[in-house]
């Protein structure tokens, strides 16, 4: 089996900086140095799609564009690269939203990818018009899949949920293929969703024995419910010839850290209600810049100043390719991937670790696996 690869649209800005924001902090300063034009995230989609990258997750919240309009809009610059796009169900009732990834999937050649993201600052979740709490989010997101699925599925719909209602509900016209949905989330009920609904469950980057952990506990929920599931990782990355040009880079990063800047972040990714986020915390404890290799090559100071994904595989890449090959024999397949720039990230990862991983028989561009199945 082939590894999946998907890269990353920063459409709250890029920067040789590491630009912050997320989980109800703004994307930092640095998000203005290249902002997120048509034309720029464009050229990085056209160089993920290049290098062999799957598909390309952009970010929902606040902080960033939109993630439906962006992506449509780049969609038209690209041939085979998919969009992972986030979505948060609370803002948009389901019956629009089946027929919006349906459209998407007419008007792309079926390039997108669903990244259900329940929303975990009910702050944030306020400012646009949604005050249930998050336990009651995530129930009215299985209400939701629910019903998505079926009318993917071309069923008349009619439900009487705890948070949703719909009477007779169906699409003129079905996704063709319909899209897989992406999950995450560490809370019991999250788990709940994701056995039940989802084609992929996704998780930040922790160890690989919490990643372990994490992939045990949805894959004994998903049984119960007689399915089975995939599972990726979102990690950050920083892959150099030599494992010393890659830790400078890290060390740079890391000194272009404003100390306000990161107290500022770290006391507001504090109030956070995500389970995910306080386990991300937790592997730099709270702010501190002392002993952030948690885990050989796994590097937590990106977690300083950006919510969310706060962790980045940093060596050689002979040794990232190491660390991928550590998250794949624990059950992970799937590696939702950036870095600062994001331009230039794509072509050291591309260009260094996917070959190595190729020749181990682990990875094979897109293009190939096309090559082969034709041929």
């Amino acid at each position: 089996m082939s590894l999946t690869f998907h890269w990353f649209l920063p459409t709250n800005g890029d920067s040789r900086h590491v630009v912050g924001g997320g989980h109800g902090t703004p994307a930092t300063a640095s998000g203005r140095d290249r902002p997120p034009t048509v034309a720029y995230l464009s050229q990085i989609a056209r160089a993920a799609e290049d290098l062999g990258f799957v598909g390309a997750l952009t970010p929902t919240g606040a902080w960033c564009e939109d993630a439906w309009l962006t992506t449509a809009m780049v969609s038209r610059h690209t041939e085979r690269l998919k969009f992972l796009v986030a979505f948060r169900p609370g803002f948009v009732s389901p019956t629009p939203a089946a027929q919006m990834a349906a459209t998407f999937q007419r008007q792309s050649g079926g390039r997108l990818l669903l990244n259900v993201v329940t929303g975990g600052e009910s702050c944030e979740q306020r400012a646009y018009g949604d005050f249930l709490d998050k336990d009651a989010r995530y129930r009215r997101t299985g209400e939701f899949l629910q019903i998505v699925r079926e009318l993917w599925e071309g069923k008349s719909v009619d439900l009487h949920g705890e948070h949703l209602r719909v009477e007779d509900a169906r699409l003129a016209r079905l996704p063709d293929p319909v899209p897989d949905v992406y999950f995450g989330g560490s809370s019991p009920v999250a788990g709940e969703i994701a056995a039940k609904h989802v084609d992929a469950y996704l998780t930040w980057g922790e160890p690989p024995a919490q990643v372990a952990e994490k992939i045990a506990w949805i894959r004994g929920l998903a049984a119960a419910e007689g399915r089975t599931l995939r599972f990726g990782i979102r990690l950050h990355v920083i892959t150099r010839d030599t494992s010393g040009q890659a830790w400078a880079e890290a060390n740079r990063l890391l000194d272009g850290f404003d100390e306000r800047t990161v107290q500022s972040v770290q006391e507001g990714l504090a109030r956070s209600e995500s389970e995910g986020q306080r386990r991300m915390l937790a592997l730099h404890g709270g702010g501190s810049r002392d002993r952030l290799e948690i885990h050989p090559n796994l590097w937590a100071g990106i977690g300083l100043v950006r919510g969310g994904a706060g962790t980045a595989l940093v060596g050689s890449h002979d040794e990232v390719a190491e660390r991928i090959k550590e998250y794949h024999a624990v059950g992970i397949d799937e590696f939702v991937l950036s870095g600062y720039p994001h331009l230039e990230e794509a072509y050291w990862f591309g260009e260094g670790v996917l070959p190595r991983l190729a020749a181990q028989g682990l990875w094979r561009h897109p293009t190939a696996e096309r090559t082969a199945q034709t041929s």
